[in-house]
């Protein structure tokens, strides 16, 4: 077996991946498999913006997991790639200095390690949509019908493809094959020979609509909308009030203003407060939640024949959809990925709704392994799925059941990083492989039986 290794260093946390395939197999579909994953403690890479050395050792210690995995024998021959997202293309955006620098103390560590090492580079959001799609696809053994599946596919049309929804901490992306491309926003398009067949692909990534940001932004909007007066104590303003809907109620938290703002995702609603900080409690309603989630969402401007929203252009959804990362993670969490057939629309509604609807003490109580952090926001996030599936990309009850919420496809999680490496060592042919000449045995066989035949 060969190996690849992946590090996907994501908004919130880096994942490293490693995969293994048959050496003599390596251009059939289907054949590359993951067999570990190791996810980094701490923040993800950008989060080493004020302490940009401490990067790349972070890294060490999933190196070390990996080097146990793959037989010492392969590792100078085993490719290393790390991708970093939207995390990094915020990072780049408010300091670039920074980015390079935390960019640089990644690359001398993973150099260090034992591997090939293939570069470490902020991938694109269209990268990133087009390398997800690629990844379930191919999982799926969507790319190559063999013998009848080809041939119903060839006399019906079918969707032969689905389409892939990503949410991370800091982006979302939509990519699927679409049969009405019109020419009207070329940058939504990719074009991909795979296997000898040609896709027509519209990919879209919305950066700061990653569930993490769009909580920023929310945020930030609900402080422009506030009026409440800070509570003076001692002669100083003490910090001020906000009631959030998309908490639970009991729960309460505080946040700094000053860090708040800095971000590209919040800096255009800055406003000049007279308190340093933000204390929120939580009211626990769903229905206020969606509407104050609603607004992040522009739909009042489209300059193209149809638009998600702010303006993007997006073609009639078609197909299946396979929704991974925070979208499966919440989702699971509020149990409602029950494959194989999906939930109804109203059904995974009025289940955020009651979740969101519980005191904080007895979600706490409930699920008392889970971290308060994540714990606290699965209600946000639950509803800001609905919405950006909903209200962003127009999914109704009727074709709600097109979406399949993916962990894992067999053994591999869906996500981009498959569909990196399979792109960069080039294993997906872009014409289908010939196939494999007759063996020793089968041409003997033949050869006598035509002798019979003629005879």
């Amino acid at each position: 077996p060969q190996y690849g290794i992946v590090l996907d260093a994501g908004s919130s946390h880096t994942n490293l991946y490693v995969y293994e395939w048959p050496a003599e197999k390596e251009n059939d579909t289907g054949v590359v498999k993951q067999v570990e994953v190791c996810k980094v403690e701490g923040p993800g890479i950008s989060g080493y913006s004020h302490a940009t050395e401490e990067a790349g050792p972070s890294l060490a210690q999933c190196l070390q997991q990996a080097k146990e995995v793959i037989p010492s024998a392969q590792h100078k021959e085993t490719p290393v790639y790390l991708g970093a997202t939207a995390g990094m293309r915020l990072l780049r955006l408010q300091n670039k200095s920074a980015a390079d620098k935390v960019l640089s103390s990644v690359e001398n560590t993973l150099r260090l390690a034992p591997f090939n090492f293939q570069g470490a580079r902020i991938i694109t959001g269209q990268e990133e949509g087009a390398y997800g799609w690629i990844t379930i696809n191919y999982l799926l053994g969507n790319f190559k019908q063999s013998g009848w599946k080809k041939l119903l596919h060839s006399l019906t049309s079918l969707s032969e493809t689905s389409g892939a929804l990503d949410l991370g901490g800091a982006s979302t992306q939509i990519t699927f094959v679409s049969k009405d491309l019109s020419l009207e926003s070329p940058e939504n398009q990719l074009y991909f020979r795979l296997y000898g067949k040609d896709y027509q692909v519209y990919t879209h990534s919305f950066l700061c609509y990653g569930k993490d940001q769009a909580l920023q932004q929310k945020l930030a909007r609900d402080l422009q909308a506030s009026t409440s007066t800070p509570v003076i104590k001692h002669g100083h303003p003490g910090p001020s009030h906000l009631l959030d809907p998309c908490f639970h109620q009991g729960y309460q938290r505080t946040i700094n203003i000053s860090d708040f703002f800095k971000n590209p995702c919040t800096s255009d609603k800055k406003k000049e407060l007279p308190f340093r900080q933000l204390y929120i409690e939580g009211e626990g309603d769903y229905q206020k939640c969606r509407e104050n989630i609603q607004t992040l969402f522009n739909k009042t401007h489209c300059p193209y024949s149809s638009c998600s929203f702010n303006g993007i252009y997006l073609p009639p959804l078609q197909g299946d959809f396979g929704a991974f990362s925070a979208f499966y993670f919440v989702m699971n969490f509020l149990n409602l990925t029950s494959e194989p057939n999906p939930l109804a629309l109203n059904k995974v509604t009025s289940t955020i709704e009651s979740f969101c609807a519980r005191p904080w003490q007895e979600v706490k109580t409930a699920y008392h392994h889970i971290k308060e952090k994540y714990l606290s926001e699965y209600c946000f996030s639950g509803a800001y799925i609905l919405s950006l599936l909903e209200n962003g990309y127009e999914f109704t009850e009727k074709n709600w059941q097109m979406i399949h919420f993916l962990g894992k496809i067999g053994s591999s999680d869906a996500g981009w990083t498959l569909g990196y490496m399979l792109n960069l060592t080039n294993m997906i042919p872009a014409e289908e492989p010939a196939e494999p000449p007759l063996s020793h045995g089968s041409y003997v066989g033949l050869m006598v039986l035509c002798s019979l035949v003629l005879v």
